[in-house]
């Protein structure tokens, strides 16, 4: 019955279409929309009395495959088609969109009009707006940032000719007086971040924002697909993360490594997850991990780890190894700026060191090196700070490089914040070791662990635990320290690309 209703209108589906659009406002895939609804209990849609919220629309996918839903399973209680649709139109769906552009768009996904009031529209509103209202909010500035969603006013304090991203979700104190109703589930894509103005497209995440707001009405269901960065990384997300972690009313989460899984065409690095959040629910969650066509479920305890371990595979492989008790790598990493030089800093025409800089090596004057002092003079093993698969993509075999670039530096050496400093030593040798180490597959699968967003942090290496550096460790060597199984050596040996002696990678099967 839904299907026939729509056929004419969504066919072929201009939804599926717009979703391959790339944006920091991605739009949603009808398809990823309804894995969405499936994990909801399905008695939801044959509910009279149940309500929905999209706080985020933009496509009004979400509305749209409900009212599907809820025209096949009310049909029994409301037989007659036109009075079910003005049931589940005017009491059930509701929606909040984030421009006004995307309010007309959603009126005419859900009511085939954009304007509920017109003869053309499924079920006639007497407001222009429906359910699915716009209201343009303003920031509220205070020390030239938004109290609510922290955008910079020099960016974002903008004419009535442009759009504000001020949502409005976020930007009330009480999301609950919007609607001034109980509604028993929250669903959305919310826009994920805002450019801060900051160099290289600088930009803070938002949509935990619109989490948070959607908590405070306590409703029964919540779900959303956000970027996975949040799992150990994100930029101010720790609260966020700590959160998430220990919110045993998480019953669900199903995590993309490449985010092209679920928004194809669109790079997100970390990539994306969704997530069932049921209000009576306390226990352990259920996770599953998507790449392509492949798929590992276990339910664990969110909060394991101070970090989301986003592997169930890898779970088993971090106990062994944690269980012995080591000091971890994280505790030696550097700061973000290892010798307190930014990335745009360059070589001067003479100096007293050696700088290395994303474009090669250079002399340094010695009063531009602001941290770091105990570092350089000695030997120091760095990493690039960039994660090589920061969208998630994988070569053909379906393996990770992890490290971009991975060397030693000499006595006098330093370098910008493109680079971290692993951990520096007296000795050429153990730096050696320590480069020997890092290129295993061993360390690198240990470090992919605790790897969701674009960069390599102290973070990343929380699971490496260290080692006596005054001798050589191969893969070998640590599968028979940690007492690994076949099954999960090989685990390790088919995730992980091969990185040759000289620190290269094979290229011909990319």
């Amino acid at each position: 019955m839904a299907d026939a209703l729509f056929e004419s209108v969504y066919n072929p589906d201009v939804l599926s279409c717009l979703a391959n659009l790339s944006n920091d406002e991605v739009f949603t895939p009808p398809d990823v929309a309804n894995a969405m609804l499936d994990m909801l209990p399905q008695k939801l849609f044959s509910d009279p009395d149940a309500t929905f919220l999209d706080p985020a629309c933009k496509s009004g996918v979400f509305l749209r495959e409900i009212a599907k839903r809820l025209i096949v399973g009310l049909e029994s209680k409301i037989p007659d088609l036109q009075e079910r649709l003005d049931h589940i139109f005017h009491k059930q769906l509701y929606g909040i969109a984030i421009t006004e552009l995307t309010s007309l768009l959603a009126r005419r996904s859900l009511y085939c009009s954009k304007y509920p009031n017109s003869y053309y529209s499924l079920s006639r509103f007497d407001r222009a707006d429906g359910n699915i209202r716009y209201k343009r909010i303003a920031h509220s500035w205070k020390n030239g940032k938004c109290l609510y969603c922290g955008a910079t006013q020099d960016k974002y304090d903008r004419d009535n000719e442009l759009e504000t991203h001020a949502y409005e979700w976020i930007h009330v104190n009480k999301p609950e007086d919007i609607l001034g109703m109980k509604i028993t589930t929250i669903i959305s894509n919310p826009p994920y971040q805002l450019s801060d103005g900051g160099n290289n497209a600088s930009a803070i995440p938002i949509y935990q924002k619109f989490i948070e707001a959607s908590i405070k009405l306590n409703p029964k269901y919540l779900t959303m697909i956000i970027p996975s960065r949040w799992f150990s990384g994100g930029r101010g997300l720790d609260e966020f993360r700590e959160k998430m972690l220990n919110d045993r009313s998480i019953k669900e989460l199903y995590d993309f490594v490449n985010a092209d899984d679920c928004f194809p065409g669109v790079d997100i690095s970390g990539g994306v997850c969704y997530f069932l959040r049921d209000s009576s629910y306390n226990g352990p969650c259920k996770i599953v991990n998507v790449f392509g066509e492949k798929t590992n479920e276990q339910i664990r305890d969110l909060n394991q780890y101070k970090i989301l371990v986003r592997s169930n595979e890898a779970i088993k492989i971090i106990e062994k190894v944690s269980i012995q008790k080591e000091k971890t790598i994280d505790e030696f990493v550097s700061s973000q700026k290892p010798f307190g030089l930014r990335t745009y800093e360059r070589p001067d025409a003479d100096g007293d060191y050696v700088l290395r800089w994303n474009g090669g090596k250079g002399p340094i004057q010695k009063d531009r090196i602001q941290l770091g002092q105990e570092m350089v003079n000695k030997w120091k093993v760095i990493v690039s700070r960039v994660f090589y698969e920061h969208a998630g993509k994988v070569d053909k075999a379906g393996q990770s490089r992890v490290l971009s670039i991975l060397e030693v530096l000499q006595p006098g050496e330093v370098c910008t914040e493109t680079y971290v400093v692993v951990k520096s030593f007296d000795t050429e040798e153990e730096a050696v070791n320590l480069y020997e180490y890092l290129k295993t597959k061993f360390a690198r699968y240990l470090i992919l662990q605790a790897c969701s967003s674009i960069m390599i942090t102290k973070n990343s290496f929380i699971f490496l635990p260290d080692q006596d550096f005054s001798r050589s460790w191969s893969d070998n060597d640590l599968f028979v320290k940690y007492q690994l199984s076949a099954s999960e050596i090989s685990n390790i040996e088919s995730t992980i690309k091969p990185m040759s002696s000289e620190g290269e990678y094979d290229v011909t099967d990319e």
